[in-house]
């Protein structure tokens, strides 16, 4: 055993054994984790910090929730691993039944891998094995997960950076994002880019369309809602061309935005629908979810997974549909409207921050110069230095968030759904405090 494994664990050390020894992808936030409970983590020095970032979005019961933790112990006690599409089990056959019941409309049948990104390349495979089709259309801006297929579909070239070439037959549209369209030149969204689906369907396409796959709520792109209308005009597109619509949950589902399902907010049910992060409370696992008849156009062998539908994560993940029907969605709802209204406005009081947005809680402010413009001559030019800056700042008051978008401007409030009105306060005063030291003083 090497004299570094025999010392004591220590920021310092584990920072440095990620450096020698894992392959160097990571984005250090500057806080190891050593435990968590709740909405707070602690690191290997005793600092504790107050996480609104729930490990991108996961860890929607909270860190370490009791109920979910006691699900996986007593299903480890039982067996860990059997294959499950080999070895039919009962936590795999229960929440298959559980998601036949809490997902929209007549979904009924799921498949269960490991990650999002893993759904979606299945979402992808299924609509083009029962389209016939091969095409698949998504947003400019989407993010979708970093494996070839998922890749192809993601709208932004930083992700994709030496990866190419993907997968062929993929197109991409514009988003909603009503702050930095042309078409709406930051005012309400007219909608107009989902006319525009049929304009690239016409221009970029060979006639083939197998499917259209959005995010409900675009999370990586910044926290882009759409307006009421647009994912139903979309679907109704895609149908039009004999396409699926695919609907995105891995990051807006699972309560996030205070409903079960982001698409649960605009009455759209979709043909097929990825989902992950939230679904087991931090235990690996993905799922897709269709309706009988487009799930049975596979067959046997057409789709497989060593890990998926692992017996424990599918017990963790019970539980964690039991703790969110109990309350915590309606906290999400709850605790997202009073989030909206403060981050609404820090846009009226600070010049810096152009647009709060979001539902529930997946909520962001896009922070700005506002004495430059941005892309395409629509709104402030996005200030991705002063992003970070109050990323850094936040993080020296015990603060944990997320900073991202297309644009690297956007503060993402994405707490566990148990958090507090308190807890809540403290992020929404700590982040108006490092607004003013970041704009005053810089990093």
């Amino acid at each position: 055993m090497s004299q570094q494994t025999d010392s004591p664990p220590s920021n310092e050390r584990i920072e440095a054994q990620y450096d020698e020894y894992l392959m160097p992808i990571w984005k250090n936030l500057n806080v190891p984790i050593k435990r968590a409970s709740g909405s707070t983590v602690e690191d290997f020095e005793g600092n504790e910090y107050l996480d609104v970032f729930s490990g991108i979005s996961v860890t929607n019961a909270g860190h370490n929730n009791e109920a979910v933790v006691e699900a996986a112990k007593a299903q480890l006690d039982e067996f860990v691993h059997g294959c499950t599409y080999v070895h039919p089990n009962q936590p795999a056959a229960a929440l298959a039944e559980r998601l036949a019941e809490v997902t929209p409309g007549d979904l009924q049948k799921t498949f269960f891998c490991n990650s999002g990104t893993e759904a979606v390349e299945g979402a992808i495979k299924l609509a083009r094995k029962y389209t016939g089709s091969k095409e698949v259309l998504a947003l400019e801006m989407s993010f979708h997960g970093r494996t070839l297929g998922s890749l192809a579909l993601t709208g932004n070239k930083s992700y994709k950076a030496d990866m190419a070439p993907t997968i062929n037959d993929v197109a991409h549209v514009a988003p909603p994002y009503a702050y930095r369209c042309q078409l709406c030149d930051g005012g309400p969204c007219s909608c107009a880019c989902a006319e525009d689906v049929e304009r690239v369907i016409d221009t970029h396409t060979a006639g083939d369309l197998a499917a259209v796959v959005v995010e409900p709520v675009m999370g990586e792109g910044g926290i882009i809602v759409p307006p009421e209308g647009w994912l139903s005009r979309v679907k109704e597109i895609a149908h039009e061309h004999g396409a699926l619509l695919v609907v995105d949950e891995v990051q807006a589902g699972y309560g996030r935005t205070g409903e079960m399902w982001a698409s649960d907010h605009f009455d759209v049910v979709p043909d097929i629908m990825p989902q992950a992060k939230g679904i087991a409370n931090g235990l690996p696992l993905g799922a897709f979810t269709a309706s009988a008849e487009v799930a049975d156009a596979f067959e046997a062998g057409d789709h497989l997974s060593t890990f998926g539908g692992n017996p424990v994560a599918c017990a963790a993940a019970l539980a964690t549909i039991d703790e969110l029907e109990g309350g915590l969605i309606e906290n999400a709802s709850e605790q997202g409207a009073w989030l909206s209204d403060r981050l609404a406005e820090l846009e009226t009081e600070y010049d810096v921050v152009g647009d709060a947005r979001g539902l529930g809680l997946m909520q962001g402010i896009e922070l700005v110069d506002p004495d430059e413009t941005g892309p395409m001559g629509v709104a402030p030019a996005p200030d991705a230095e002063l992003a970070k800056s109050v990323g850094t700042h936040l993080r020296e008051q015990g603060i944990i968030i997320g900073v991202g978008g297309f644009h690297k401007n956007v503060m993402r409030f994405q707490p566990p759904l148990s958090i507090s009105r308190d807890q809540l306060e403290r992020a929404v005063e700590g982040l108006r405090t490092a607004i003013e030291a970041a704009r005053d003083g810089g990093a």
